[in-house]
This record gives structure tokens, C-alpha cells and sequence, in this order.
């Protein structure tokens, strides 16, 4: 395949891709690189159909390039339904499609490997983004023997496609961008000896008899451990998952969540699109304007519902600069196109959100990110029987947790979007607050232990006071318990 979508050249990053691997997709050649992912490969070779829907048989490309979705899913070296998009490639795999319709599978499944192993920990943490890592440095801190579990093969969680400098004080990494960030929290996790991090492995369930987290590692193609885990204390930082939009076409190859193009962008070096038309002005959708264009992409318009943007000025300036229009009072009516996109069709509303007659544009594009916000990946809570509650304010469905973020079920605690949707700032506070709260409640630590918890819970405080958090904090008070006797 003589299509190559991957960046070359770029004015903040640079890649390791590795060596260059082989692999068949349908029976057809891929170059790849040792450190992509499959479905990285498949979209640097110009490959946007990755699967097809159950009844229609639509094509269906990557929607959130992080594990979440069932877009990406394929057949590899005979094993069905692999998420591709955080599977990394190996000389020689067999990488097909699968027809959601057959009743048996064409390629038989090669030999496959599985190793069982049961391992007993002071403090199980799920998720190695901002919130896991921070956690797991207070708590190893403390002396706790510490696991950190990632489905993803690269650590880090959205801290690894950060490219912009953070806000905040010394103590959140201000002036230090998130890719950076990741770098330094996970150094600090590896200086710790009494912490071992488990990357591409799967949280799949806990058994409350037997207190046994189970989880599933891929350790190669056809190789795999099942991790029996038993901990005294639990810490679920997984993280956030993308929401989209429904409108005609939202379903066609090129229609993507924002983090999965800035994935593709800038954990992979490669353009998800050469045009792109970007849903929602708040902080997510100018930023990865801006990417787009550090990457080489055209920014055809960011457009927004609202009659304003919710970014920050200084992240919305950068892009007014740069001339890409910011469209407020703008919607989508439909997305268009043979196979994948082609255009898009947007409308202005008026102050009660109903079309305005004759506002209709169709633009040439063959990329829609959706940066609509985010959901709290929960769902390793509920398996904790952790009390849930919708809360709007927070994203979704958040459990209930005392100020030191235990949750309802005893010793296990939440940290980051999983607790309410914020920043990567309040997860990596977050985090600390879980992880000295675990260990202490082991009696870990000591003075030095509560003093690094009492800073942390002094800086929450005093970031949230900013009046954009007024309703996260609304949010909060909806979910905080009293403490246990």
C-alpha cells in the first residue's frame, strides 16, 4: 500500500516509531512500525474502514482509539473481536475483518498461549493515567506494595497527546506540557521499587467472596496472562470515555471523538484527515485545532451550539490568530459520503436552539471530531458495588466518596474523571488524595503521610473556588458521604 498518512515533521514532537514490521490485512501487504498499534498502521496505509455495523452493514472507522469502543474491533492471528487500537503490531500478524453476521470464523485460532498468575498487593490501582500514576507515587511513598493496572500498551492515560503547557501552580506541573508531564509521573512511578506497572492488561471483573480482582494482560500476539489479584485497599482511576452526537452519518469513517485524533496526531505522528471540521469551541475542540494545524491539517471551522465558547481565552486566541473561524450558534444537520466522509452539512440556530431558515452550508471535509465532552468510565465501580448517581454536573453516573475519596464499598477509592469530570490538574490531586488515603488507612506513612494529603486537599479547595467550578462543586456536594466511624 503506497499511502502513507504519518508527520514527518513537527515544531514540538517526535516519534520512536521503531523498526518497520509486516503484516497482512485482508489478505493484503502493511508496513507498520514496531511501536504503532494496529489500527494506528491501518490509518497511516489510508485504511478508515475498520468494521461494519450489525444490521445494516455499514462501514465503521475508530471512534475513541483508546479501548472504550467496539469500532475498532478485528480478527487477529484467528482470535476474534481484538481492539486493534490498543493492540501493537508484530511481524507477520494476520489482521482481518470480521462480518458481524458469521456464525463461525474462517481463520482458525493459531496456538494461544496463557499464563495464570495470583498475586497479592497493599494497593491495586486501576488505570495509569494522571490520577493512577499520582496515586501510586503517594502510596508507594508510604512503603505500600503497589500494582497499576493499564489496558493501554503506552501509560499515561490523556497526559500521553498533551502538547499545550498546563495552568496551575508548581505542584500540578504548570508551564510543563502533558506529554511531558506523563514522562516525569511515570520516572517517579519507576524509581519506586515496591510499585510493578502492568500495561496492556485489562481489569475485567472482582469477585467480592474470594476479594479477587481478575485481569487479563497481553503480553504478545497469542499470549496472554490471567492476573489473579487480591488487595487490601483498591484505587479505580480509569478515566473518561467520549460522547458523540447523533445526526445522519455520525456512524461513517472519519467522524471521530477529539482524543482519538489526537491520538493518531500525537502519540502516532499520523494525520487522522487533510480537512477537518471540528464540533464543540470548549477547551478540548480549540486545542486540537491548534494541533491540527502543528500537524498540517486544515481547519475548516470549529463550530459550537452556544452563544459563546467555554475555552480559555488564551487557548481560543492562539486559533483566532491562526484565522480558523470559530462558528458560536452553529450546529450539524448531516455528514455525507461514499464509504467515509466527504462533507458536511451545518446550521445556525437561533436563542432558542431551533434552525435558522436558510443558514444551511455544506463544507468539504474529509474529517468531523466531535469534542461534545466526556462520560466517567465507571463501570470497574459498579463491579466494587460502589452506590452510583447520576450527576449531571460531574458527566454521568459518579459514585459516592467521603472527602478522602473512599467510595460506599470499604477500601476502595476513586480518583479522576471516574470520580466527575475535570482536569488533568484535579486528577493528579486527585490521585494523591486516594493513594495517601489508602495507605493510611493501612497505617502507612505517618505525619509526613497526612501532610502530603492535607496540601493536596488545600489545593482542590482553592483551584475549584474559580467560578467555573461553581457547578462541579454543586456537583460534588451532591455525592460526598460523611466519613466512616
Amino acid at each position: 500500500m503506497s499511502v502513507d498518512r504519518r508527520i514527518w515533521e513537527h515544531p514540538v514532537l517526535t516519534w520512536d516509531r521503531g523498526e518497520p514490521v509486516k503484516f497482512t490485512f485482508d489478505g493484503k501487504g502493511v508496513v507498520a512500525y514496531k511501536n504503532e498499534t494496529i489500527a494506528a498502521a491501518l490509518y497511516a496505509a489510508g485504511i478508515m474502514s475498520f468494521t461494519q455495523s450489525s444490521i445494516l452493514h455499514r462501514p465503521r472507522g475508530p471512534f475513541c482509539m483508546i479501548g472504550k469502543c467496539s469500532q475498532c474491533l478485528m480478527r487477529v492471528n484467528g482470535i476474534p473481536h481484538v481492539r486493534t487500537c490498543i493492540t501493537p503490531v508484530e511481524e507477520g500478524m494476520v489482521v482481518e475483518t470480521e462480518n458481524p453476521h458469521e456464525s463461525e470464523f474462517p481463520t482458525p485460532v493459531s496456538s494461544l498461549e496463557v499464563e495464570r498468575k495470583t498475586l497479592s498487593y497493599d494497593v491495586i490501582i486501576v488505570g495509569a493515567g494522571p490520577a493512577g500514576l499520582s496515586a501510586a507515587i503517594s502510596a508507594a511513598k508510604a512503603g505500600a506494595k503497589v500494582a497499576v493496572l493499564d489496558q493501554s500498551p503506552y501509560p499515561g492515560g490523556q497526559l500521553v497527546k498533551q502538547t499545550h503547557k498546563f495552568f496551575g501552580t508548581k505542584e500540578s506541573h504548570a508551564g510543563t506540557r502533558g506529554v511531558d508531564i506523563a514522562d516525569v509521573l511515570l520516572s517517579e512511578v519507576r524509581d519506586h521499587e515496591n510499585v510493578d506497572l502492568y500495561p496492556m492488561a485489562q481489569a475485567v471483573g472482582y469477585y467480592a467472596p474470594e476479594g479477587m480482582l481478575t485481569a487479563v494482560r497481553t503480553d504478545g500476539v497469542n499470549r496472554y496472562t490471567l492476573l489473579m489479584m487480591k488487595g487490601r485497599r483498591y484505587i479505580v482511576a480509569t478515566g473518561a470515555m467520549e460522547r458523540t452526537l447523533a445526526f445522519p452519518g455520525n456512524d461513517l469513517p472519519g467522524v471521530m471523538g477529539a482524543g482519538a485524533a489526537q491520538t493518531l496526531m500525537n502519540v502516532f505522528g499520523i494525520r487522522p484527515a487533510d480537512e477537518v471540521l471540528i464540533i464543540g469551541a470548549g477547551n478540548v475542540g480549540v486545542i486540537i485545532a491548534y494541533q491540527a494545524a502543528q500537524a498540517g491539517i486544515k481547519v475548516k471551522a470549529v463550530i459550537d451550539i452556544l452563544p459563546k465558547t467555554g475555552a480559555y481565552l488564551v487557548h481560543a486566541a492562539k486559533i483566532r490568530r491562526m484565522r480558523m473561524p470559530i462558528l458560536l450558534r452553529h450546529t450539524i444537520k448531516a455528514v455525507y459520503g461514499d464509504g467515509k466522509v466527504e462533507s458536511a452539512e451545518i446550521y445556525e440556530v437561533d436563542e432558542n436552539f431551533r434552525p435558522v431558515p436558510g443558514s444551511e452550508k455544506e463544507i468539504r471535509v474529509d474529517g468531523i471530531w466531535l469534542a461534545v465532552g466526556l462520560t466517567p468510565s465507571v463501570e470497574m465501580l459498579e463491579k466494587f458495588g460502589a452506590r452510583m448517581k447520576f450527576v449531571p454536573e460531574l458527566g454521568g453516573y459518579v459514585p459516592y466518596r467521603t472527602q478522602y475519596l473512599e467510595t460506599s464499598a470499604p477500601g476502595v477509592y476513586v480518583a479522576g474523571d471516574a470520580s466527575g469530570i475535570e482536569e488533568a490538574s484535579t486528577a493528579i490531586m486527585e490521585g494523591r488524595i486516594a493513594g495517601t488515603s489508602a495507605a493510611s488507612s493501612l497505617g502507612l506513612g505517618g505525619d509526613e503521610l497526612e501532610e502530603e494529603r492535607r496540601q493536596a486537599m488545600e489545593w482542590l479547595d482553592l483551584f475549584r473556588e474559580s467560578p467555573d467550578y461553581k457547578r462541579i462543586k454543586q456537583g460534588i456536594q451532591k455525592v460526598l458521604m460523611g466519613e466512616r466511624v
